[in-house]
């Protein structure tokens, strides 16, 4: 299989969406952020599966990735960059299945890396003339948990958990994706912790307030899911002192 002439590969992790995924949003985000698509089914048990090899048929930007268990949406997305880095894309990146992010946004966050960022991540800023519709206890939240995953990562960042992040590929991506992640839902913290070890720092990360995001219904992360995402920071912590002993910067 050969790569889009982007080089670029959006991985979209799927569990159980056969009832709110729209084939024709995977063919948008390929045409409209100019990227090939690869949707991870993990190991669902409903139609998600038929539904995608639907997608993939009618769409020669459109991929699937079989999983024979579900392992958690960390292990989906990171066998999805895995499967597109070993595909030859040189920008890879994941949004979620609902498309709270819309493909427009996800276009902007692979410019930012086609500029030069090796990390381009959405994040939910609520400014002046965007749109960015979030409930308040999801926003609370997610500042709770953001101020706690800045305390383990070292570094400042606002939004570790929107669903949209991408990256340019190379040694320190694939050294960051060789071990599976300590947490299914608050991988996206471990897998920034690994990226600042392996570029020796933060200097080429972006992040990038997004213009336009909505909640949907429906969505997979709920309150409780938010509140085992918060204690599993401790485990996150512990897993990235580990990397950076036994791993080397790339």
């Amino acid at each position: 299989m050969a790569p889009s002439s982007l080089g670029v590969a959006i991985v979209v992790p799927c569990y159980n969406e056969a009832a709110r995924l729209r084939i024709a949003a995977l063919s948008e985000l390929a045409r409209v952020a100019g990227c090939d698509v690869v949707a991870v089914d993990d190991g669902s048990t409903d139609a998600t599966a038929a539904l995608l090899a639907e997608a993939a048929a009618a769409d020669a930007r459109v991929h699937v990735v079989q999983r024979p268990r579900n392992r958690g949406k960390g292990e989906a997305v990171r066998q999805g960059l895995l499967w597109s880095l070993a595909a030859g894309y040189d920008v890879v990146g994941f949004c979620d299945a609902d498309f709270a992010t819309p493909a427009t946004e996800v276009a902007r966050l692979i410019d930012a890396c086609h500029q030069g960022h090796v990390v381009a991540l959405g994040s939910r800023v609520g400014l002046l003339g965007h749109q960015i519709e979030r409930s308040l206890p999801r926003h609370y939240t997610g500042r709770v948990f953001g101020t706690l995953s800045s305390v383990v990562l070292g570094f400042q960042v606002y939004d570790t958990q929107c669903g949209a992040k991408v990256f340019r590929g190379g040694p320190a991506l694939q050294a960051a994706l060789d071990d599976p992640f300590a947490s299914r839902w608050a991988f996206d913290v471990e897998l920034l912790g690994r990226l600042a070890h392996q570029h020796r720092g933060t200097a080429d990360f972006l992040e990038v307030p997004l213009q336009q995001w909505h909640d949907v219904a429906g969505s997979k992360l709920s309150l409780a899911a938010s509140l085992r995402a918060t204690a599993d920071l401790a485990r996150i912590r512990r897993a990235l002192a580990r990397h950076r002993r036994v791993t080397p910067a790339a």
